[in-house]
């Protein structure tokens, strides 16, 4: 019989005989209290590329030190399209194009925006779209079809939303579907309601018992090539005022929405303003996650748009770029993920799982 070395032999021996319970491994993650997601409409692997060239062979989306990769597809089509994807991100199930935080079923599914705001979070929206776009759109209204934009503006007085940028003020106040004025019943409700370019952001961190509602445009926004600026700026702002507003944490959307335009209408350097400028929304959350050591900031995209490619004749600082179509295209599209429960974004899953990673880290599953 082979012998058994001796410091085997105790272990074996203190195995059998301790009277000590078994330990019990637990989770090492760390529990996040607040979520910033930034999506990148139409942002696709080409797309941030593009930008990281154009600007110097940097991006602050380097700075993020997990990176993984979903699954964009819809519950009825190969290709996704904005509502379906931002519903997989806000609700944690597939649904068909065009639904608006819908199920297959054609029945409201609740939000994790909604959910936030049933557990004392702050909340917040923003995007250089009109407000009632299909990716903000899907975080806290519910509708069988996104084109549907005066209805989405009603369920905004639905919610007690804290913050939200964008555009798309007649859906509010000039509306053809009833006589109502939206904009004063958000007064009413005690909403700060003004025009965004036009304001000295700074109270916004200062005064914590306001609500904000900032309309950028009457429609959509002008692109960042025509001036647009704000996004940078309200991303700023709403994460240092939504970390004041509550002590139980905070949950806000920033889309990037004008990225996916410039696939669309095909135009490189479209897409590269707008990537660029949606960058520095990323860069300047980062530096305030980084600060406060809470935050959980992930990056993705609902799909990418355009078959977005940079082909021979590109240069650093000079890309040029090629598409097999004006359309949305059914690549997987990258994540980014930064602090407590980062480390879950790693790998290749199903859009939904985005949702369900963010409910993890928040412990609400625990």
């Amino acid at each position: 019989m082979r012998a058994i070395p001796l410091t085997i032999g105790l272990l074996l021996l203190m195995a059998c005989h301790t009277s000590q319970p078994a330990v019990t491994v637990t989770s090492t993650h760390k529990r996040a209290k607040n979520i910033v997601l930034l999506i990148g409409d139409g942002m696709g692997l080409t797309q941030l590329t593009a930008g990281l060239y154009a600007n110097n062979n940097h991006l602050n989306l380097e700075r993020f030190p997990v990176i993984g990769l979903h699954k964009a597809y819809s519950a009825n089509d190969l290709i996704t399209d904005s509502a379906a994807g931002a519903t997989a991100f806000a609700c944690g199930q597939k649904t068909y194009n065009g639904a608006i935080a819908m199920g297959t079923d054609s029945l409201p599914l609740t939000t994790i925006l909604e959910q936030a705001e049933d557990r004392g979070m702050a909340t917040g929206l923003v995007a250089t779209s009109t407000i009632v776009h299909a990716t903000p759109a899907a975080f806290i209204a519910h509708n069988k079809l996104r084109q549907n934009y005066e209805d989405i503006a009603v369920d905004f007085l639905k919610t007690d939303i804290d913050y939200f940028v964008g555009g798309g003020e007649k859906f509010f106040n000039a509306r053809t579907l009833d006589d109502r004025d939206l904009v004063k019943e958000l007064r009413s409700k005690g909403y700060t309601v003004s025009d965004f370019r036009q304001n000295d952001l700074g109270r916004i961190v200062l005064n914590k018992q306001m609500k904000f509602a900032y309309f950028t445009a009457d429609e959509d926004p002008p692109t960042a090539s025509q001036g647009r600026d704000y996004l940078p700026l309200a991303a700023d702002k709403g994460v240092r005022y939504l970390e004041r507003r509550s002590e139980t944490g905070y949950f806000m959307m920033i889309e990037g929405s004008q990225i996916d335009w410039g696939g669309h209408a095909n135009n490189t350097q479209y897409i590269i303003r707008e990537m660029l400028d949606f960058d520095e929304a990323i860069g300047r959350v980062l530096n305030l996650a980084e600060k406060d050591g809470e935050t959980l900031v992930i990056v993705t995209a609902d799909h990418e748009c355009g078959g977005f490619s940079i082909n021979y004749g590109s240069k650093m600082g000079k890309i040029e770029g090629k598409f097999t179509t004006d359309g949305h295209t059914g690549d997987l599209v990258p994540v980014f993920a930064f602090g407590p429960g980062a480390e879950r974004f790693g790998g290749i899953y199903e859009n939904t799982a985005i949702y369900d990673k963010m409910v993890q880290a928040l412990g609400w599953n625990d």
